[in-house]
């Protein structure tokens, strides 16, 4: 089975980073996968998006109309990827700076407050892998420990410091999905 996931915000908000972070998981547990990253110019505050797909077969193709799932840090990224998402997908929405309401009906929506938890986690900066958590704990296409084990040996050294609350973002991400779903 093929799955598209589409994770999209401010450049600086770590969307190219969750989808790669996802690929790499994906090849670690021994499935094909893709990521495609896409960011303006400006990188910092413009709009940064990437496509990450994972599949038990070879892919034909990086590029997606219709994901199976997007994480939309930004609101330009929800206006650009709520009508795209396929019916009975996943759409992963920081409500920290997201007050929009989502307008379809045929989508599983997390409204979770991304940006909060980073801030209680002391981090701003993980708000992305808290969206990460989530949705995999909606969209079990891959296992949250296989996400874990890839990142704690991907992460850099200069980073190291930062992998509690990297573990620990993706940890409260999947506890708060049962919670802030609305069932299609």
């Amino acid at each position: 089975m093929q799955t598209e996931i589409v994770i999209s915000g401010f450049g600086g908000q770590g969307a190219l980073f969750a989808g790669q972070l996802l690929a790499h998981a994906a090849l670690d547990a021994g499935m094909h996968t893709t990521w495609f990253p896409s960011y303006g110019p400006e990188m910092r505050g413009g709009t940064a998006h990437c496509t990450t797909i994972l599949s038990d077969a070879p892919i034909g193709s990086p590029v997606v109309r219709n994901p199976r799932a997007a994480i939309v840090l930004n609101l330009p990224s929800l206006e650009r990827y709520e009508p795209l998402v396929k019916a009975g997908g996943v759409l992963a929405v920081n409500s920290s700076i997201i007050a929009k309401a989502t307008t379809r009906a045929d989508l599983q929506v997390l409204r979770v407050p991304a940006d909060e938890v980073a801030q209680e986690l002391g981090s701003p900066r993980v708000a992305n892998l808290v969206l990460l958590g989530a949705l995999l704990a909606r969209l079990p296409v891959l296992d949250l420990d296989d996400v874990k084990r890839t990142l704690e040996h991907a992460i850099p050294a200069h980073r190291r410091d930062l992998l509690p609350t990297n573990l620990e973002a993706l940890t409260r991400g999947a506890a708060l999905a049962p919670a802030e779903a609305t069932p299609v």
